[in-house]
């Protein structure tokens, strides 16, 4: 089979764009391999699930069905960090709910004296993310972790975070979203069990004059200052991401 014949079977069950990303990948695709490619897309699955492969700030991420696949919203994260960096201080990061460990490989490949830890409480997750670290070389450790009982004995200059923020029973999520692991989306408490659980143990982990960056859904950003606010944190200021939406908050204690 040619490659423009692998296109026209790809683009018939997923669009051009789709058709486009697979073909590049994979120049020399056989006949059997890409009608299961085309069986996939018209499942519904993601193009990063099906090459392993998502473009995240400029850098290429490895990534498969046990994380979520690194999203253009999430660098309104990494942006809001970044600007708050310019100086060429040293600054430890920590990560927590790394996936793909996209958020934070991001941060230490842009800023400059970066370093970090990243936690996931999946195992597969911190696989795949040790993957996307050593090639990329970066000086970032991995511990197996949840949010409420992670310790440390080192203090953080800055914490990020894309936790589960997804209230379950929640439909309006898309077809893509159900090729992700669901302990990457959904959350107990309406969708923000998470960020209690970060609001309560990050102030062990934050050093003072620390910051700490959210990522949070639609809608979920009064309910969050809230959180913050009780625990005895200052809100210092939301992030809109590219559609004007209410995308990251960031505090300090």
């Amino acid at each position: 089979m040619n490659i423009n014949q692998a296109f026209t079977i790809l683009q018939k069950s997923g669009g051009i764009r789709a058709a486009r990303i697979i073909t590049e990948k994979y120049p020399k695709i056989s006949f059997w391999r890409t009608l299961y490619y085309a069986h996939l897309l018209r499942r519904g699955m993601p193009v990063a699930k099906i090459i392993h492969s998502k473009w995240f700030y400029g850098i290429e991420f490895y990534t498969n069905k046990s994380t979520l696949d690194p999203r253009p919203d999430t660098e309104t994260l990494v942006e809001s960090v970044i600007k708050d960096c310019a100086t060429n201080q040293k600054r430890t990061i920590l990560d927590m709910g790394t996936g793909t460990g996209c958020i934070i490989c991001a941060l230490c490949k842009k800023i400059p004296n970066a370093a970090g830890v990243a936690i996931d409480k999946s195992y597969a997750a911190l696989r795949v993310a040790r993957k996307n670290i050593k090639k990329l070389n970066l000086p970032i450790k991995l511990k197996h972790a949840d949010f409420a009982k992670f310790k440390s004995d080192e203090k953080f200059d800055i914490i990020v975070s894309n936790p589960p923020y997804i209230k379950y029973g929640d439909n309006r999520i898309n077809i893509g979203a159900t090729f992700d692991p669901k302990i990457a989306l959904y959350a107990k408490n309406d969708g923000f069990e998470a960020y209690e659980q970060i609001a309560k143990n990050a102030k062990n982990l934050l050093k003072e004059n620390g910051k700490i960056y959210l990522e949070i859904g639609v809608g979920q950003s009064n309910a969050v200052i809230k959180t913050f606010n009780f625990y005895g944190y200052k809100f210092e200021r939301i992030e809109k991401d590219l559609s004007g939406i209410n995308r990251v908050l960031v505090f300090t204690l």
